[in-house]
């Protein structure tokens, strides 16, 4: 066979052959990219680089607790709500999902059965050293998704301690927002105007999440009213005020609760979650801010005024 001929052939049989493979695989790499789980202890080793890809590099952390809701709800209420909403988020648009986490901050319900409160020094290394453990594996913009009214202080101040030390990575709290429209749609379904653990709203969310554990028939068995111990002090914070104002760890009448304004609240929370993600997964102003900012904290004497 002359050489020109040889090499007709084998540009055929590659043709017939190899090309063929190559799009074989390339098509079960798109199958296996758009079937990866939304769930990071779902995903295989294998699978993990592609997740972090296809999220952009983004993983939630959905942050509940382990507290008393009352008679009537359980006591992980935040952590079930709050993962019902990242991962409903994740399946609109495709980030990675972290595992239950409940090392919150609730030192004010110990007195409470089937509280777990940490100490301030575990919740605060645990959640470093998870976004510290994010970020070696590839996730540099990680969003918390908080759940739980007692971690608002703590969480806030986690992100802002992210300045201390040079990092390749961000976090952000993810803050949702009432909108005009699903609020005055709440306020007309809604038959208590007080509350806020365990009361009228959080139970319809839980009517959502998981109705199986909701026990409406208990939730008057308490009572959710604010006593109102300190309201006498003026110009004070106290970290005694929940335990002054509510030391039955109720607040408002669950018993009113609806599925309706359940999936009000829950669907505004996702829209605006996935919202965020979109934006995040090709937004690197954060990053490129964090950069610039670390290098003049550096050289602050050389730093533009």
């Amino acid at each position: 066979m002359k050489q020109k001929h040889f090499i007709v052939y084998v540009i055929l049989l590659a043709t017939l052959f190899v090309l063929p493979a190559v799009n074989i695989f390339s098509q079960e790499r798109t199958e296996l990219s758009s079937n990866l789980p939304i769930k990071y202890e779902e995903l295989r080793a294998p699978d993990f680089t592609n997740a972090v890809d296809k999220s952009g590099s983004t993983c939630l952390i959905p942050i509940g607790v382990l507290e008393k809701h009352g008679p009537h709800l359980p006591l992980g209420t935040d952590m079930l709500d709050v993962r019902e909403v990242a991962l409903s988020a994740a399946k609109k648009e495709y980030t990675i999902v972290f595992p239950e986490y409940y090392f919150s901050q609730i030192l004010e319900a110990k007195h409470q059965p089937g509280t777990i409160a940490y100490s301030p020094q575990l919740i605060w290394n645990v959640l470093q050293e998870t976004c510290d453990e994010l970020a070696r594996n590839g996730i540099k913009k990680i969003i918390l998704v908080n759940g739980h009214g007692g971690n608002n202080s703590f969480l806030a101040y986690f992100c802002q301690a992210q300045l201390d030390k040079r990092k390749d990575y961000f976090v952000v709290l993810f803050r949702p927002e009432s909108g005009p429209v699903v609020a005055e749609k709440v306020k007309k379904l809604r038959k208590t105007t007080t509350g806020g653990h365990a009361g009228e709203m959080e139970t319809s969310m839980m009517l959502v999440s998981r109705p199986d554990l909701v026990h409406m028939d208990r939730a008057k068995e308490q009572s959710g009213e604010d006593l109102k111990r300190l309201e006498h002090l003026s110009y004070t914070y106290t970290g005694i005020w929940w335990y002054a104002q509510y030391p039955n760890h109720y607040a408002g009448d669950g018993s009113y609760a609806s599925r309706e304004i359940g999936e009000l609240l829950i669907n505004s929370q996702v829209d605006q979650l996935v919202e965020l993600i979109k934006i995040l997964k090709t937004d690197d102003s954060i990053l490129e801010l964090q950069d610039r900012f670390f290098n003049e904290t550096e050289k602050p004497l050389e730093t533009k005024q």
